[in-house]
């Protein structure tokens, strides 16, 4: 019974833990295997709850006297199944259910919407708004060199990359085959001070043409790349040019090196001797230049167009198309000759053959004489002269062919110098017809100056049958300056039949003047328009000049008033509704709000004080149209005025 603290011997404490467990076993009741479940029958039985028939069972089956039956019963359906149904039925159920579910009380927030770790800030800082964001520049720096015999100092080409995202510059200068220098990353990533100590270098001290000092070494910036450049113009500041890249006597001799290795210089003369020497020793026939070059550029021709003017006494601008044939280095030039110009059709002006630039005669067949030099396509320029024997021809235009040939063997653009020689078209002169001596009537004098033949003029037959016997009468006077003339009254009658106009004096009672015809019915000429009187040149308040004299119009008969409001599409003064709006502008004053009316003399000077210029003519129209009588005499209805608009 006391086991604790006794010291057993390995036996013994296995004995009494025996002895222990079937005591603990006796005392309790025997229960169900705690153990796993079938886990001493795996393999050797269909577990439980798994039948043998995998087979898939049928819903309905079929007996005699009843049919078909269905052997899965279910209950009967719901009001709610049945409901379902029925919605299901009409066609647009979802449309009508969304309309009815009920709407949210107001639009969520971005913040409720989109997460918190997908949020963007309201200031985006650095990192995020110039990520991936690299400004790059292009420089060198000047290294010494010593003991060395071709070069005492070199350029090294470096490249300087700014991260915007944190500020950080890099240099790394680009690794060339077999320089001996450790070349590739020249200064790691991290923020550079200034040289002057206060800060760190920044995109206002990189600039294209300036001098940067990192560490004490200078660098020469000469250029960037195209979104530096259009970073820079997007806030404003100006980068400036980009500079030509230097070569330092190293770089140049490398330069030649490599293209002597790869044969792309051409052939020194004391070369070409000695490969022509060893042709002949060896019996092997020289090449022949002119059937080499015939070969090649046979069929090629380069040709210009060009005029050479004529000196000569009779001589004009002749207009030449020179050929030069590139396969045997001969010229030809022919005239080019335009249609009906009354020259021979002949148009060879120099038959194809050599042409040098200078030409000299000999003493005799046969004598040694200098080479002028002969024309090679390096001397034909469009916009320059060449000598055809004695006479300058100027080249001024070229064709297709011979553009794409100086552009790829001479990288020059012959187009970019062409002489327009377009003539400016002729005008002839006309001569105007002799004035008017006052014999008859102007048009009949200007007929016999058009034809051998005089004719009648013939009259506007159309406005003789609509205007005949109108006749329009303004009355004038003379306002001359003379006081004796003050009083003097004429009337201008305007017939507009013919557009004769006449004069007449009225007769005023001790004027000491008498009445009756002043100018007779004729066609009389404006002085202002240097035309003959027409209808719209008359109207109340104008100043004409007839018989040099001065009249001003004051007023106009019943008739001439009916007749000109009649034609207000042609005299506008006559037409109430134009008359009308011109005054717009003044429609707020408090006169023409008065349905009392507004006395004319204020209604034009309400007009003055706006801008707008009425003549009398126009006044008497609106008191025609929207006037009435008052005890203090007529005036012009505001109210009716501005209806009418």
């Amino acid at each position: 019974g006391r086991l604790v603290g006794l010291p057993l011997r390995l036996s013994d404490a296995a004995l009494a833990g025996c002895n222990l467990s079937a005591t603990v076993s006796a005392r309790m009741p025997l229960s169900k295997s705690q153990s796993l479940p079938g886990i001493m029958m795996l393999g050797t039985s269909m577990p439980k709850g798994i039948d043998a028939y995998f087979g898939r069972k049928p819903s309905l089956d079929f007996k005699i006297g009843h049919g078909a039956i269905d052997k899965f019963k279910i209950g009967s359906p719901t009001q709610l199944h049945i409901s379902a149904a029925e919605k299901l039925r009409m066609p647009g159920w979802r449309q009508r259910d969304m309309a009815e579910m009920p709407q949210a009380a107001s639009t969520p927030a971005l913040e409720d919407v989109v997460p918190r770790n997908m949020r963007q800030p309201r200031v985006a800082p650095a990192w995020m708004k110039h990520d991936k964001q690299v400004l790059r520049f292009y420089g060198f720096f000047q290294e010494h060199v010593t003991e060395r015999p071709d070069e005492n100092s070199r350029y090294r080409q470096v490249s300087f990359m700014y991260y915007m995202e944190d500020g950080t510059l890099q240099l790394s200068e680009p690794k060339i085959e077999n320089s001996g220098i450790p070349q590739g990353m020249f200064l790691k990533r991290h923020r550079v001070p200034r040289a002057d100590g206060v800060g760190f270098v920044g995109p206002d001290d990189l600039r294209c043409g300036e001098q940067i000092h990192i560490y004490g070494r200078t660098y020469q910036i000469t250029g960037c790349d195209r979104f530096t450049r259009w970073f820079y113009e997007e806030n404003g500041i100006d980068v400036g040019e980009d500079e030509p890249m230097v070569e330092d006597l190293w770089q140049k001799s490398y330069k030649f090196t490599k293209t002597a290795e790869k044969g792309g210089l051409p052939i020194t003369t004391q070369a070409m001797d000695a490969k022509t020497l060893t042709k002949f020793q060896v019996g092997q026939p020289p090449a022949d230049k002119k059937f080499q070059q015939f070969l090649l550029n046979d069929r090629k021709v380069l040709r210009f167009k060009g005029y050479w003017d004529d000196p000569t006494l009779y001589g004009a601008r002749i207009y030449l198309v020179v050929h030069y044939y590139l396969a045997d280095n001969k010229v030809e030039v022919n005239e080019a000759h335009a249609r009906n110009s009354g020259r021979d059709a002949y148009p060879v002006f120099f038959k194809r053959g050599p042409l040098y630039k200078r030409n000299s005669g000999t003493a005799y067949p046969g004598m040694l004489v200098s080479d002028g030099g002969l024309y090679h396509p390096e001397d034909l320029f469009v916009g320059q002269s060449m000598n055809v024997w004695g006479r300058d021809v100027t080249l001024y235009d070229c064709d297709d062919f011979t553009q794409k040939f100086y552009k790829e063997f001479m990288d020059l653009d012959q187009k970019a110098n062409c002489i327009d020689v377009s003539e400016k078209p002729i005008r002839h002169l006309k001569l105007a017809p002799p004035p008017h001596n006052g014999i008859g009537t102007e048009e009949d004098s200007l007929i016999n100056c058009q034809m051998i033949m005089p004719k009648a003029h013939k009259p506007d037959v159309a406005k003789l049958m609509v205007l005949s016997g109108e006749n329009l009468r303004f009355e004038a006077k003379m306002i001359n300056g003379e006081p004796e003339d003050e009083c003097r009254r004429f009337c201008i009658a305007f017939f507009p039949d013919t557009d004769r106009t006449a004069v007449y004096e009225l007769q005023v009672r001790n004027s000491g003047h008498m009445g009756g015809k002043f100018r007779e019915k004729n066609r009389i000429k404006n002085p202002e328009t240097g035309k003959y009187f027409e209808l719209k040149d008359f109207y109340v308040g104008k100043t004409v000049t007839i018989c040099a004299q001065l009249f001003q119009i004051i007023r106009a008969d019943e008739h001439c008033l009916q007749f000109l409001e009649a034609r207000a599409d042609d005299f506008p003064w006559a037409s109430a509704a134009s008359c009308a709006r011109r005054l717009q502008p003044i429609f707020g004053a408090p006169e023409l709000q008065d349905h009392g009316g507004v006395d004319p003399d204020r209604l034009k000077e309400l007009a003055e004080q706006n801008g707008i210029d009425l003549v009398d003519h126009e006044i008497i129209t609106l008191l025609r149209g929207f006037g009435m009588d008052t005890d203090s005499g007529p005036v012009v209805c505001g109210p009716r005025l501005q209806q009418a608009c």
